[in-house]
């Protein structure tokens, strides 16, 4: 079994909804004022009804006086009597009833009571006699309500019939002039048709009141789903999707009001969220291309530091050895020209002694690579034009066999401007590198140098870039490209000295320098030179000779 307080708490403790909320609370303030606004318009019509009662009634008195006043002037009371009784005829008149100044009744509508004196002290009369104001009340006052024995409830009014001149001076009164008041007529009517009225009144505002009720109810709650439930349900379901974490949702206003406006505001931080959401993304990809970027270049100064110290170290060893090679060397090659000038030599051993002189010679040369690979590169530096310093470099190989068929196209910056370098040592570096194209290209019916000068302006540097379309190198070997001793054309063919060289000369600068090449697509060196301008120096750009 429920008891009351479980309902009571079950009650308070049951979410409602906010249309639930709303219409409960209109509801009950609905009810509440038109509740109140019927018990008014309910007592007001009563009380005017009441009041129109009391006029009729104090009208109707004053019309029986108007009616039987010639009658009582011949003092034909027969005749007076029978309007009174005429009149009872009306609905709702209990009696009407004549009573004299004394309080004794000289004639009523019940002739029980004919004869009979009222008591001036009793309820019916003592409103007119309170305070010895006898029949001087206004209208109001001189009506009054009380229960007959019967238990009906009527209403009395009085009204005087006062000592008028025609009156005093008839021949069938005995009035004296001094006397004011001859007597009153009270009529007495019943409450019960004004009561019915009053129900019937009453049970349509009531009915009316309840349909009002139910209509306002209906209307509110109608416009509370569509304007405000529905905006804050939608609402709702957007940001239960955003605590989902889906921010592609979008939430249209369904209105141009402050819900509306809260609505525009939603969708407008859903947009914000999107794309902040989107940046971090792009920031966390930037970032991961950032770190493999940054590692890339971290691995390359590795190579370049493990290669300069290799380099470092390695030279300092062939120093040593080709120092003490060249001694030894240079003696063969000398008594080997003495041997082979000698009278006495058989001629039989002079080719065996020319082989041994080329071949001596031939390690002197590479004794020679070996110290220039060894030697601290120290570049006296110049201002110089790269563009002029590629040209002389060209000049110096380009009638030379291997670039018959090779075609040399230029694109030099002619804003290129001026450097500090060796000129000499870069003409070392490019020329090297010219010759090794040549030869990647000799075996071809139509091979092309590109060379290519450009100005870095945020790094404040100059970019060189030398492709050929040779034979290139495959992407294992390229990383040994800059090491000692590493060649690609065979016996006889180099001491894999030169770009060693190369290296040191470009580092020697405060430069770089990297190869890019795919095995039958060509070589790519680039070359990057800081200007490195004195502050007292010029930094104008200068036309080169073609």
């Amino acid at each position: 079994m429920w008891n009351p307080k479980t309902i009571l708490r079950r009650v308070l403790s049951r979410r409602f909804s906010l249309i639930q909320k709303l219409t409960i609370l209109t509801g009950t303030v609905v009810i509440l004022f038109m509740t109140l606004f019927a018990w008014i318009n309910i007592n007001n019509l009563q009380s005017i009804l009441l009041n129109n009662s009391v006029r009729d009634l104090d009208n109707m008195a004053a019309s029986i006086i108007r009616m039987t006043r010639q009658q009582m002037l011949l003092d034909n009371r027969q005749q007076a009597y029978q309007m009174f009784n005429e009149a009872t005829s009306r609905p709702g008149i209990e009696r009407i009833r004549m009573i004299n100044s004394k309080g004794i009744i000289t004639h009523s509508t019940v002739r029980t009571e004919i004869g009979t004196k009222l008591d001036s002290q009793s309820v019916k009369c003592d409103v007119c006699h309170k305070k010895d104001k006898t029949l001087q009340l206004k209208l109001e006052e001189r009506s009054r309500f009380f229960t007959l024995p019967d238990g009906r409830q009527v209403m009395g009014l009085s009204r005087a019939v006062r000592n008028e001149l025609s009156c005093s001076t008839a021949s069938c009164h005995a009035h004296g002039k001094e006397q004011k008041i001859l007597g009153v007529v009270d009529i007495i009517v019943s409450l019960d048709p004004l009561k019915a009225e009053l129900a019937s009144y009453r049970n349509r505002i009531i009915l009316l009141t309840v349909l009002l009720i139910i209509l306002l109810g209906a209307s509110i709650t109608f416009f509370t789903l569509h304007l405000v439930n529905r905006p804050v349900n939608e609402l709702l379901r957007h940001t239960s999707r955003l605590a989902q974490g889906d921010l592609e949702c979008e939430l249209l206003p369904t209105s141009n009001d402050e819900l509306g406006e809260l609505m525009w505001s939603f969708q407008q931080m859903t947009t914000s969220l999107r794309q902040a959401r989107r940046d971090l993304e792009d920031w966390g990809h930037t970032l991961e291309d950032k770190v493999e970027e940054r590692t890339a270049q971290i691995q390359q100064m590795q190579m370049q530091l493990v290669h300069t110290e290799k380099l470092a170290s390695l030279g300092e060893l062939v120093a040593g050895i080709a120092h003490e090679i060249n001694n030894p060397l240079s003696g063969i090659l000398i008594f080997s020209e003495l041997v082979a000038k000698d009278k006495r030599l058989d001629p039989g051993l002079k080719t065996d002694l020319e082989t041994i002189s080329v071949e001596a010679k031939r390690c002197a040369g590479i004794v020679k690579g070996l110290l220039e690979f060894a030697r601290d590169y120290q570049p006296s530096m110049t201002l110089c034009d790269i563009n002029q310093v590629l040209v002389d470099s060209l000049r110096l190989v380009e009638c030379q066999s291997v670039f018959q068929n090779v075609a040399i196209l230029r694109q030099l910056d002619q804003q290129l401007p001026k450097i500090m370098a060796d000129q000499n040592q870069l003409k070392q570096v490019f020329i090297n590198i010219f010759i090794n194209a040549g030869h990647a290209m000799q075996d071809l019916k139509r091979g092309e140098l590109r060379i290519t000068t450009r100005r870095n302006l945020p790094e404040n540097s100059v970019t060189i870039t030398i492709a050929d379309s040779g034979c290139g190198m495959p992407a294992d070997q390229l990383g040994k490209l800059f090491d000692p001793f590493f060649t690609t054309k065979g016996a006889g063919g180099g001491t894999g000295l030169g770009l060693s060289v190369s290296y040191g000369i470009i580092q020697a600068h405060g430069g770089s320098i990297k190869a890019e090449s795919e095995e039958g697509k060509g070589m790519t060196f680039i070359i990057n030179l800081p200007q490195n301008i004195p502050a007292n120096g010029k930094n104008e750009p200068q036309k080169y000779l073609a």
